[in-house]
């Protein structure tokens, strides 16, 4: 994930004309583009990736909490490019990579011990904040804002449902696995009952997205970093 990547949807904007009358007579019109406005209001940060890796893998040790961790940070990339914010999509994928940094090793307090391990990395408060916002009125009151905060708070939570779903698959992958399955195990309570279903429903509302359209865009985040994950991850338990 240091490597270069291609430009995506994320790098595609919309351009909005604005129009301005200086006088009665003179109207003076200004085309303002969506890269413009990102510009003036972008979530960066000076963590890099190797930084935040490092952090990860000192507070967590488990093979499945590396690998959420990743997954997470390769579907937030995804939501990032698709959703048009291709300028933020470094910090969206850090965000996803740390945001459980603190569960293995303070599981009681989980999004509370956080800010805590991140300022050993000097995170800003803006990734911070997105971190915690996951958490939101289960182990804290950091609530999500900004959209990037919003997916995480929704596809988090998915994630571990849809892994469940893709290790009870003949394939064990994600390539194959359709919104109708899906919709089955969300369905079946019993199924991964540690993935809260009302979560997931919260997160799609916060979106204002039908459930549907969060499955499918989630699969589909989830198999554009499937094999990256697998490589990655067998690389560090090597």
């Amino acid at each position: 994930r240091d490597q270069p990547r291609s430009r995506g949807l994320g790098d595609v904007y919309k351009r909005q004309v604005f129009t301005i009358a200086l006088f009665p007579q003179d109207v003076i019109c200004y085309t303002v583009s969506n890269q413009a406005k990102q510009e003036a209001n972008c979530m960066e940060t000076t963590v890099t990736r190797q930084q935040a890796l490092a952090l990860l893998r000192k507070y967590n040790r488990e093979p499945f909490h590396l690998q959420h961790a990743l997954t997470v940070e390769g579907v937030m990339h995804w939501y990032a490019r698709q959703l048009g914010f291709g300028m933020e999509e470094d910090f969206w994928g850090l965000a996803g990579l740390l945001h459980d940094v603190d569960f293995e090793a303070y599981p009681e307090e989980h999004c509370k011990k956080a800010p805590e391990l991140l300022a050993e990395i000097h995170a800003e408060d803006t990734l911070i904040h997105a971190v915690c916002s996951h958490g939101y009125g289960l182990v804290c009151d950091v609530e999500p804002a900004h959209e990037m905060e919003k997916v995480l708070f929704a596809a988090d939570e998915l994630t571990g449902l849809i892994g469940a779903a893709v290790r009870m698959r003949p394939s064990k992958s994600v390539a194959d696995l359709e919104v109708s399955s899906l919709q089955k195990k969300f369905k079946d309570k019993k199924f991964a009952a540690g993935c809260s279903r009302d979560v997931i429903r919260i997160g799609a509302e916060r979106l204002g997205w039908e459930l549907d359209r969060l499955f499918q865009m989630t699969i589909e985040a989830m198999r554009s970093c499937e094999a990256q994950v697998q490589e990655e991850l067998t690389s560090m338990l090597a």
